[in-house]
């Protein structure tokens, strides 16, 4: 298979699921450590690394509004999630002396500057990791859509898409002993299958950009450099 040519600049996409590990809630040290390890890693090489969190480790905004839940309410409610993992990710960062930027969609002041897209391309420029959070600052959209919508502005070269499974199967891999890895998709393929790699929104976003994704298991030390060094793991998604 014809491997995809090293990024310069990519932008990482971590679930708050991501950063739970295996435990049932909140934030695993160990697992938060792993990340900051692999994203040092790349960020030393030279390449520009801006990261886009989750927060349903936290807090879920849907399943919320899903049990009565006001769902603009429960939404802003996941942003604030996403916030917390932010700067438990920064600390992280720094600890392995890698300086960073958070940067909130819901001004927030006292805890991280506010999305400016000159500035967070600035700061890319000067070698820092940009961490973005509270989503697009709005209700109704995903951290995935978040994730496209900063790729797409920062004019990064790709996603990668963090998961707990190395790729994107016919089946459920944990169920289905089976299944079989994908190793190449298009966008339209992800859309027409509604494969749930992202939700739709984001995907079609990634198309009219031309942006491609890799699906990679991120709990595996040193997949992050393969993935942005092009090596055959995870899954690609382009045109």
């Amino acid at each position: 298979m014809k491997k995809i040519i090293k990024r310069k600049r990519v932008l990482l996409k971590l679930s708050g699921e991501a950063m739970m590990g295996s435990l049932g809630y909140g934030i695993d040290p160990k697992i938060n450590e792993s990340i900051a390890k692999q994203v040092k890693e790349i960020s030393k090489s030279g390449v520009e690394v801006a990261i886009v969190i989750g927060g349903g480790n936290i807090f879920r905004g849907l399943a919320a509004a899903s049990q009565g839940m006001d769902r603009v309410s429960a939404d802003y409610m996941g942003m604030l999630a996403t916030m917390m993992n932010g700067l438990a990710l920064q600390f992280a960062l720094e600890k392995e002396h890698v300086t960073t930027r958070v940067q909130t969609a819901i001004e927030m002041c006292q805890l991280a500057e506010p999305y400016i897209r000159r500035k967070a391309i600035r700061h890319l420029e000067k070698g820092r990791v940009v961490i973005f959070v509270c989503g697009t600052g709005n209700p109704y959209f995903t951290t995935d859509t978040a994730a496209a919508l900063r790729a797409v502005e920062i004019n990064a070269d790709m996603i990668l898409k963090a998961t707990k499974v190395d790729g994107v199967y016919t089946k459920d891999p944990v169920k289905y002993k089976d299944a079989k890895k994908i190793f190449r998709l298009t966008h339209m393929d992800v859309i027409k299958q509604n494969l749930k790699i992202m939700d739709l929104t984001a995907v079609s976003l990634c198309m009219d950009n031309n942006l491609p994704i890799v699906v990679f298991n991120i709990k595996k030390e040193g997949n992050l450099k393969k993935a942005v060094d092009g090596q055959n793991i995870g899954t690609v998604i382009t045109n």
